[in-house]
This record gives structure tokens, sequence and C-alpha cells, in this order.
């Protein structure tokens, strides 16, 4: 080992006792990196000079502030001062937030994706800087060699030495590289939207829910969506689209992937039986599953787990995820500290339990009880601890509720009936630091994301028009009235809050899903007749949709391919490649959520130019639809809407029955002009059938309506 010279240490010391500029970002992401020695630059244009002035490497690091392995990634490589010295010298790095620009991440994770034939996060990406085309890339980097990857530091000397020495192949390997970023993202249209093209989706993927037992399991909404909208079809398929959505909904609320304690579902679980999670749990994840929860229900699979785990969710929601404005928080870690004293936070930490700690908390006869409904062993099944994992999806008994209360009082330091609201630890020196009754919490995102928040408001006003509870529906609309109060700036939608400041011009999937949850509430709010509060009344909401799906249309709109571009015309100049996003990941595809959007508000407002752009749009995708069915669930639900669209006009004594059906391809409208003895009138795309003479008949024709294509 080579012994360093005086002059060197103390540079080496004097870098780590350095902030970087990351210090002065608001992203909370950004802000865990501000004490690392390396020389970060947030993504901006003066970062991206300065490389092609000095002709260094861009590094580029993604990620997000709730990842564990980023996590675990600025606490060893991003903090050696070795690297740091390394890096600083030979490259200009960079950290972006995926969850501030995703439009940034996406054009460089299918990059890396092509280079490697996997992606995830950490995002580490080196680039030429004349052009920010990428050249290698990877995820997760040990600073001395394992796992099968070799040390962070001789990755960087190698990189250094391939930029100088071997410029052909850099300049062979940018070409192609550049060329297959530019091919993705100009599509060959498709004018073939049929009910054999819908089958071929929903055919395909239900084999991607239903891939097999082994590797991570992850909810995957986009594709379970579209399935449980398959089991209105009486098709034989080579896996049952009932059964799937059935089983994606027994999972998700008897696995360990949901905190039966308080509420609220976990990111995924690292196995295939659903047991043990990584810990952070995700807005956009929970406003999904509540929705797609709540259409089971609706579709009458009335299991007690998927009320209670709605419930549950919602009481996290509010307790731990609320900000006292409104809007909602963006994530927590999935790491905690265990003490104060702790140096690192511990994965899991805040939510699991030692067989013993439960025989503790618990009466014999609870804990009896408890073994009887989760599966409890002596040996645990994360690191000789136990995620609890339900064996059942019936009703729990009282005397069980109990004992759940007690392991909630002692992670909390207070019962779920005295405990409204539990104040976010907003970095670790908060955690390490606050005054907790309990166990110490894991960090919390407290940003407000338009599209997350969106998510959520979505499957509130869902479960409102399920379940009837006024809670849900109080949360819903205040969320969405903090984004239209708060988010227009000079005119232009914005993506981001921070402690009440807007930030970063929204993109197409904050447009997309905040229109699509307007015209939720718009739906959920016919039920509740105009109200005295002009944010109650159905009108306000969907003149709001149509007033921001005027600005997604100028903005992103392109004219000359159809579909919606992920940044906005004037604002993606630092952008490498243009890019309309149709593949679904953890949230739906913004293409797929906003035709939707489009075929809804041409039966609302019977303007039929909507429902042009959406077929365009879907003309635009057809081909990818036809070639790549199983990476585009969304594209596949827009053309459901777009062969079975079926507006009822009704009145207020049908509403309510009708609202509680799964009829997923549905828009009500609140009817007081009816003919005689009418009680609602279906009309299917362009053309309505005869008057409804009573509720029987009703039903029956929507249904019908409903499976036409």
């Amino acid at each position: 080992m080579r012994v360093l010279q005086y002059s060197e240490a103390r540079e080496l010391l004097e870098i780590a006792a350095m902030t970087n500029r990351l210090a002065q970002c608001q992203s909370l992401y950004l802000r865990k990196h501000a004490e690392n020695p390396i020389d970060w630059w947030p993504w901006c244009e003066e970062a991206l000079e300065k490389a092609k002035m000095e002709n260094k490497p861009i590094f580029l690091s993604i990620g997000y502030s709730s990842c564990h392995w980023c996590t675990v990634m600025e606490g060893e490589a991003f903090s050696d001062a070795a690297i740091a010295q390394y890096m600083n010298a030979n490259f200009l790095p960079i950290k972006v937030d995926r969850e501030e620009r995703p439009d940034i991440d996406s054009i460089y994770m299918q990059a890396l994706q092509m280079m490697t034939g996997q992606g995830g996060w950490p995002l580490n990406i080196f680039l030429t800087p004349e052009d920010r085309v990428p050249f290698y890339g990877g995820t997760y980097f040990p600073v001395e060699p394992r796992y099968g990857r070799p040390g962070f530091l001789e990755i960087l000397k190698a990189i250094r030495r391939f930029y100088d020495v071997d410029k052909g192949k850099l300049q062979t390997f940018k070409e192609e590289i550049l060329g297959y970023l530019q091919q993705s993202v100009v599509l060959p249209k498709s004018e073939e939207l049929s009910a054999d093209l819908f089958m071929l989706g929903l055919d395909k993927n239900t084999r991607v829910l239903n891939g097999g037992n082994y590797g991570p399991s992850f909810p995957m909404i986009p594709y379970a969506e579209l399935i449980l909208r398959g089991t209105r079809f009486d098709v034989k398929l080579e896996h049952n689209p009932h059964q799937i959505a059935v089983q994606r909904g027994v999972d998700l609320t008897q696995g360990g992937i949901y905190d039966h304690v308080a509420g609220g579902f976990h990111r995924y679980t690292v196995d295939a039986t659903w047991t043990v999670p990584h810990f952070e749990k995700m807005l956009y994840d929970n406003g999904q599953i509540v929705e797609y929860l709540a259409n089971l229900w609706s579709a009458g699979i009335e299991e007690a787990a998927f009320e209670r785990a709605i419930a549950g969710t919602v009481q996290w929601l509010k307790r731990e995820m609320t900000a006292p404005q409104g809007f909602f928080y963006a994530a927590q870690d999935a790491d905690s500290f265990t003490e104060p004293t702790a140096i690192e936070p511990e994965e899991g930490a805040f939510y699991v339990w030692s067989y013993r700690q439960l025989q503790q908390i618990l009466t014999p006869d609870e804990f009896t009880e408890l073994q009887e409904e989760f599966i409890v062993t002596a040996e645990g099944n994360f690191e000789g601890n136990t995620v609890l994992q339900r064996r059942h999806v019936e009703s729990f008994s009282d005397s069980l509720e109990t004992a759940l209360a007690k392991l909630f009082t002692v992670r909390y330091g207070s019962s779920p009936q005295t405990l409204t609201t539990f104040p976010p630890a907003r970095n670790n020196q908060e955690a390490k630091t606050g005054n907790w009754s309990g166990r110490i919490p894991p960090v919390t995102d407290t940003k407000m994301i338009v599209a997350w928040n969106s998510l959520m408001i979505s499957g509130l006003a869902r479960a409102y028009s399920v379940f009837h509870q006024q809670e849900y529906i109080k949360l819903a609309t205040d969320a969405a009235n903090f984004i239209l109060d708060h988010q227009w700036v000079n005119g232009r939608f914005h993506r981001l809050n921070y402690e009440g400041q807007p930030s970063v011009f929204a993109q197409s999937e904050d447009y997309a899903l905040f229109i699509k949850a307007l015209l939720d509430l718009h739906q959920a709010s016919l039920e509740m007749g105009s109200g005295e509060e002009s944010s109650l009344s159905p009108d306000f909401w969907l003149e709001n949709a149509l007033k921001t799906q005027e600005e997604f249309d100028e903005f992103l709109w392109s004219v000359e391919l159809g579909g919606y571009y992920n940044a906005a015309s004037d604002r993606n100049g630092d952008l490498l490649v243009r890019e309309r996003s149709y593949t679904d990941n953890a949230t739906p595809s913004a293409n797929g959520v906003a035709i939707a959007n489009l075929i809804r508000l041409a039966l609302l407002t019977e303007d039929l130019a909507y429902l042009d752009r959406a077929e365009q749009a879907l003309q635009a995708f057809g081909t990818i639809m036809n070639q790549s069915p199983q990476s585009c669930p969304s594209l596949f639900s827009a053309l459901d809407w777009y062969c079975n669209c079926t507006l009822v006009r009704t009145g207020a004594n049908e509403l309510t029955s009708l609202m509680n059906q799964y009829l997923p391809c549905t828009v009500h409208k609140l009817e007081t002009n009816l003919p005689p003895l009418a009680v609602g009138l279906v009309c299917q795309g362009l053309s309505c059938l005869e008057p409804a003479q009573n509720s029987k008949q009703l039903l029956a024709q929507v249904e019908q309506s409903q499976t036409r294509g």
C-alpha cells in the first residue's frame, strides 16, 4: 500500500471537510450529497459549459432520496476522499434528482439499458462533454471490488484512459448509442386500432403479470389495471385475467409489502413470495394501489383485506404524508436509525420485529393469535427479524386489532386512536435529534410532486365513490386545490413545490395525471350535488381540467408525430433527444393516461376535436403496441377507452349505484332533462341507445356498451 505524502493527506482532509454546491439545492436527494468530497454540480448550463471548456467527461449520477442503494453509494464511494480527488481532477461530476427531472433520467436510463441490458438506481453514466452522449454506465459501484463488480476508483481510471487514448473506438460507440436514442423517438405510425389489437395487449400483459415465481415482486399497477379491464370480456386466454387480477390484490394486501401495523405500501419486495419489502414508501405506489383495490371491490371482489388496506393507507397518508397546506409528501426512506448515536441508518429498522419483542409486547393469547394470522417464527424472515405477512385475507378479530395497535404504540409512542399527526423527520439530523417517544422514524421527503399527488387524488376519489368515506374526498380535494392555487407561475404549470415555492416546469406526466385527477374528482363530486363550496362542484373540476388540457396541448403536443413530448417545447434545450413517454414503469405512461383523458373530455364536452387527437396519438404508438405490447399496458387501457367509451346521462337517484359498479370506460353526467319516464340515457361514442326506462335496463345497456368494441 502506498503511503500518502503529507501534502496529499492534507489535501484529502481539506476536501473531506468542505460542503459542495449541492448544499444550496432544494432537493433532499441532492442535499444528501452536499458533504461529499466530490465537487458535485447540479444539472445546469454552467456545468455543461465548464465540462466542454475543460474537456472533462461528465460523470452523471441520477437517483432519488428514498433509494436504498443510492444512500449506500453516497456513504461509500461518494464519501471516499481518494475517489473524490481523482473524480474532481478528471471528470465534471453532476448530480440529478430523477424526481425533479424525469426527462433527463428517461434518456440516460434507456442508454444504460442498451449498454448493459439492465437498469436501476443509482444510475451512473459517463457522457462526452461536447455533446452529452453517453459512452459507459452502470448502477451501484462499490469502493472495493465485490459483488462481482470492480472498485469504483479503478473504473474511473479505466474510463478516463479510454476517453483520452481510444478516440476512434469512443466515436464509434457514441455514434451507435446516439443513433439508437434518435431512432427510438421516431416511431412509425399504424392506423390499426381494433379489438384484436386490444386482445393482443391483454394477452401479452396478462402473461407479464403471471410471469413466474422468481425475482423481486413489484406492484405493477398499470399492468394489473389493464388485466382487471380484461375481466369484462368473455374470451379464452392462456392465463385467466380474473384470477390474476384478484391474485394481485391478495398479494398486495396479504404480503409484507403492506405495513399491517400502520398502513401504507412499501415499494416492492425483494422476493417472489411478497414477504420482505424494500422498505421505502412511495406516494405514487400508494395512490395507484388504493385506486386498484377500490376498483377490485367495485368489480365484486369484496375481500376484507382490501377494505382494511385502503383504510389503513389513508390513515398513514393523513398521519404522516399530508402537509398542513393539504398536499402530500413524496416518499419515506427505507432506512432509519436504531438510536441517536448510530452513524448509519439500517434498512427496515422502523418496521420489523424480533420474536422476543413480539412476545414481550403481546399477551400470550395475543401472541398465539398473531401467529395464527401472520407468519411469525423464531428464525424470522429478514435478518433474524420478522416482517409481518398475513396468512388469510378475511377480517381480523377485535383482539387481533388490539394486538396490532400495541405494536403501533411501541413503534410510534402513541396509540393509533390518539396519534392523528406524526411530524416528518426532514433529514438525518432531524431524525437523530427529534424527541420521538417511540422508534426513530425514517426520513420523509417533503417535496410536493404534481404527478404523484395526482395519483393519490385519483385513488382517493375512486375510493370515495366505492366506500363513501367523507375523509377520502376531503383529502383529495384539499390536495387538488393546493395544486390549482400554487403550481401556476406566470401562466405556466410547475411540477414541484419546495416549502411553498413552485419549481421546475411541469412535464407530461404532471399534466396527464393531474387532468385525470381532476376528471376523477369531477366524477366523484357528481354524487355530492353542487355543494355550497365551488370546489365541490363538478363544473369546477371539469373547467380546470379543460384549462390544464389546453396548456398541455399548446406546449407538449407533437403536431408532426402525434402524442405528447416529455418536456415542453420551450424547455428542452439541454436534452439529447426529445422523447414521448409510452412505456409503463412504476407509474403509468404519460401518453397512455393522456389519451384516455382526451376521450373522457370528448364525452363530457361533446367536442370531437379531443377524440380526433386521441385517435392520432393512438396511431402514433400503434406500431409499438403491435411489436412490444408488454411495454405499454396504459396505451392498451387507452385503446379500451377508444373502443368502448360510454357516456351515461342520468339523474341523482341512479348515479350512486352506477358509480359503485366497475365500469372502466364509462363517464357519468348528471342530467335533469331526461325524456319522459326515462331514468337514463346511454351514449356509445357517437350514437345513443333508446332511453332506459328502469334501473335494470340502464345497467344492462351500460354493461353491454362496455364490451361492444
